[in-house]
């Protein structure tokens, strides 16, 4: 049986009178059910595991950070062992691609601690190694992060539906808390990476990503990291060269000025 790389649990205090019922998980395991969400994917991590992504372009896969660590050696994994079967369906994806170069918030840490800092920087961004060009795989659009109240809705493989995604079209913003998002969008192990949507005019557009569940009031919520600067600057660091792997213990060598001077500018690599 395939495992699921398991999210992070966590105890958050949020002032709320109560929470509100709402809509169910409505599994889209027909072509007519899912032909919105073909974008979104699921990520098959080194064959162990997988975690929920969605394309935000072409080549540009969000998902969370901890999806690229082992959860026994708390070190990165290597990206390549990393698969983006987008819209897959009982056994069946629309697009496969391996992943070129992918990089996580630099200052995410993967400690196996929940905390808001965590939460906060639990962002990775994957470029394809091709681009997905099919008319029924359109990226979605990313939104300003919702306000509290907002409806929102989550698309997610997990657990029990590792086959198919799910989608639940009614959940809401109960709080925003230092760049964390606290909605009442059901997820599970596996979701972790899952799109969070808001519906402006009707269309979906990415305003989080599933980081983990934790409880409100003896509930289960689930905890999602804001987009905006995050996602900025993971972009910017993908078009400055960065996320090349790298592995454990690696380290690059600082040069000096007078280092500079006397070499043609090149960064070593020590072992």
């Amino acid at each position: 049986m395939r495992r699921w790389v398991a999210l992070s649990f966590a105890l958050l205090t949020v002032a709320t009178s109560a929470l509100s019922q709402d809509a169910y998980l409505r599994s889209l395991e027909t072509g007519v059910d899912a032909r919105a969400w073909e974008a979104v994917g699921r990520l098959d991590i080194a064959g162990a595991g997988f975690c929920t992504g969605a394309l935000i372009a072409p080549r540009l896969v969000l998902t969370a950070a901890h999806c690229l660590f082992d959860r026994k050696t708390k070190q990165r994994i290597d990206h390549k062992s990393v698969k983006f079967r987008a819209g897959w369906r009982n056994g069946r994806a629309g697009a496969y691609r391996n992943i070129r170069r992918a990089v996580v918030h630099p200052d995410y840490v993967y400690d196996g601690a929940v905390s808001p800092q965590r939460v906060r920087y639990d962002l990775a961004l994957l470029e394809l190694d091709r681009a997905i060009q099919n008319t029924t795989i359109v990226p979605f659009d990313t939104a300003p992060r919702p306000r509290r109240g907002d409806e929102l809705g989550v698309v997610s493989y997990a657990k029990d539906r590792a086959e198919a995604p799910s989608l639940q079209e009614t959940c809401s913003v109960l709080a925003r808390q230092e760049g964390v998002l606290v909605t009442t969008c059901s997820v599970d192990f596996g979701s972790s990476g899952a799109p969070i949507f808001t519906f402006s005019n009707g269309v979906p557009q990415i305003v989080s990503v599933v980081s983990a569940k934790a409880q409100v009031e003896g509930n289960e919520v689930s905890l999602g990291t804001a987009l905006g600067t995050p996602l900025a600057l993971l972009q910017a660091e993908l078009v400055a060269g960065k996320g090349v792997y790298q592995a454990p213990g690696i380290k690059r060598k600082t040069i000096s000025a007078s280092d500079r001077r006397r070499t043609t500018g090149a960064k070593f690599i020590k072992p």
